[in-house]
Parts: C-alpha cells; sequence; structure tokens
C-alpha cells in the first residue's frame, strides 16, 4: 500500500471515530437520546460508515448491560420483587420448556444445523445473547454458528424494543401485564428493560426482577445442553451480576441512607441502558445479517411470534 493510500485509510478511520464517539457522548444524555432511538442510531452507524471498535464491541455491551441491571437494583424493593417473582414464575417456566422443544422441532423442520437451531433455541427461551454466550462454550460451537444465533437474536430484539411499547399501549395494558409480558416474551435483558422503561417506571420495576428470575434458568439449560450434545465443555459460568443486583435491592429496601443516592444510582443504570443499546445497534453489521441467511432467521421469527402471542394470552388471561 502506497504512503498517500495509508493517510487516507488513518484519516478516514479518525473520522469513523469521531462520529462514533459522539454519538456515543449524545446517548448519555436522556433528553436527546430514547433508548429506541439510540439503538436505531447504532444500526445506521453498523450500516453506513462502520464500527471502529468493532472487536471490543461484544466485551463492552456485557460488562455495560451487567453493570446497568446492577444499578436498576437500587430503585427496587425486596417484598415487591419476591411478589414479581412468585407470580411469574410458572408462566416462565412453562414458556420456557415450551420454546426449547418448539424450537428444537422447528429447527428439524427447516433443517437448521443443530447446534445453531439450539442456541436461537436458548436465546429465546432465557435471555437472548447473554444465554448464547454462556451455552456456546458449553457445546463447543463454531464462530460461524455463534454469529448466526446471535445476529439472529439482536435482530429480534432490536424490533421488540418498538413492537411491544405500541402493543402494550394499543392493548392498554396494565404495568403488571405488560412488565410480565416482556419479561417472558423479549429476548435480551437490554430490550426488555429498554421497551419496560418506556412504558412506565412500575412495568420497568416488574420486567427487570421477573427477566432475571428467567436469566437464572441458564445454569440448569447448559448442564442439559452439555448432557445432549454429549460434551465435557467448560464449566458453566454463574452469571454473578444477578447476586449483585439482589444486593443492591436489599440495599434500597434496607439501608435508609441509600435512598439519598437510588436517583443517582437508577439514572446511570438508565444511561447506561441507553449506552448499551447503541453498542448492540453497532454490532448489527452487513456481514452479520448476511451470514445469518433465511432459514435462521425464519425459525427466530416463527418461534418469537409465537411466544409473543401465547404469552400476551396467558398474561391478558391471568392478570
Amino acid at each position: 500500500m502506497e504512503i498517500k493510500d495509508k493517510i487516507v485509510v488513518i484519516r478516514n478511520n479518525r473520522i469513523r471515530q469521531i462520529i462514533f464517539v459522539t454519538i456515543a457522548i449524545t446517548c448519555c444524555i436522556p433528553a436527546l437520546i430514547s433508548p429506541p432511538i439510540a439503538l436505531l442510531l447504532g444500526i445506521v452507524i453498523a450500516q453506513t460508515v462502520g464500527h471502529p471498535y468493532l472487536h471490543l464491541n461484544q466485551k463492552a455491551t456485557h460488562i455495560l448491560l451487567q453493570a446497568s441491571v446492577v444499578g436498576l437494583g437500587f430503585g427496587m424493593q425486596v417484598d415487591k420483587a419476591l411478589e414479581t417473582g412468585k407470580t411469574s414464575f410458572l408462566l416462565t417456566l412453562t414458556f420456557l420448556s415450551f420454546t426449547l422443544i418448539f424450537g428444537y422441532l422447528l429447527g428439524k423442520l427447516l433443517k437448521i444445523e443443530n447446534k445453531t437451531s439450539f442456541l436461537i433455541a436458548v436465546g429465546t427461551a432465557i435471555c437472548g445473547g447473554s444465554a448464547i454466550a454462556a451455552i456456546s462454550p458449553v457445546i463447543r460451537v463454531q464462530e460461524k454458528q455463534l454469529s448466526i444465533a446471535l445476529g439472529t437474536i439482536f435482530t429480534l430484539n432490536a424490533a421488540a424494543l418498538f413492537i411491544f411499547p405500541a402493543v402494550g399501549n394499543a392493548l392498554d395494558l396494565s404495568q403488571l401485564q405488560f412488565g410480565i409480558w416482556s419479561a417472558i416474551a423479549i429476548h435480551d435483558t437490554s430490550s426488555v428493560v429498554g421497551a419496560a422503561n418506556k412504558y412506565g417506571p412500575e412495568a420497568l420495576a416488574i420486567a427487570t426482577t421477573a427477566k432475571l428470575g428467567r436469566a437464572l434458568w441458564i445454569i440448569p439449560v447448559a448442564f442439559l445442553a452439555a448432557y445432549l450434545f454429549k460434551t465435557n465443555g467448560p464449566k458453566v459460568k454463574i452469571p454473578w451480576f444477578i447476586g449483585l443486583f439482589v444486593v443492591a435491592m436489599l440495599a434500597n429496601s434496607y439501608i435508609p441512607s441509600f435512598h439519598n443516592y437510588q436517583h443517582i444510582f437508577t439514572s446511570f443504570a438508565k444511561t447506561g441502558l441507553t449506552l448499551t443499546l447503541f453498542l448492540i445497534g453497532c454490532g448489527l453489521s452487513r456481514k452479520l445479517i448476511i451470514e445469518m441467511g433465511i432459514k435462521p432467521l425464519l425459525q427466530g421469527i416463527i418461534l418469537w411470534v409465537i411466544i409473543s402471542l401465547l404469552s400476551l394470552g396467558a398474561v391478558l388471561y391471568f392478570f
């Protein structure tokens, strides 16, 4: 490569970095950018100038999301969390089991490679990208299988952030109904919290608690995956951030002095969530979308639509 060409590449990369950093900083100003808009801006960046720090995106998103969830714990009460957990436990277990079984059958029907199909079903059943990231080393997937599953789930997460609040408002769902429905039917914790935050503060508290209860199913499902695929992979990673979320909630419930700082923690958490959604959007590159292919995306859409409709019916009937 000639010196002039190298200078052009460096200059273009710097421009990309400036655009990315500028929008990322803007996403940290709640008055200017809402979570859905942040996600949309990220997708635009991915499809136009590209993500200048794509190699760091997955780790940054993972850490930022977990920190944001812990921060939200400072805005919740233990008694309400326990009530929500009892209310949503049976529904969560029922739909989780159904999703895994139906996802397996659908994957066979569409003739999708077994591990890719299983990851999509697990991501839909438990907690999206977090579940896929936890299960993938257990069943020893290839990078392409992981990328396809993540791309499918993240694409549907982006759609959920816009669709769910609109449907909730159209059906005039209560805060309780929307919180439980979004916790059961939306894949990733980030999109659950984003959609519920847009719907209302009570829905946010209910959805976050119910969703984290759903996320704990990563552990038994990981052992099931190891058995089904006959692997002796790495040890199952326990999502420790859920424990920190509980500690934050206990502090807010039983240490009065924390009430003076509650709004600071929750404000930082919501800002962190908005930035997380921007980074997720930036990760949806054209290459990832092309790699997905039509069949895995079709499996993800069918599975998600059926679970969404069935869980909505259950929520309307029981609550």
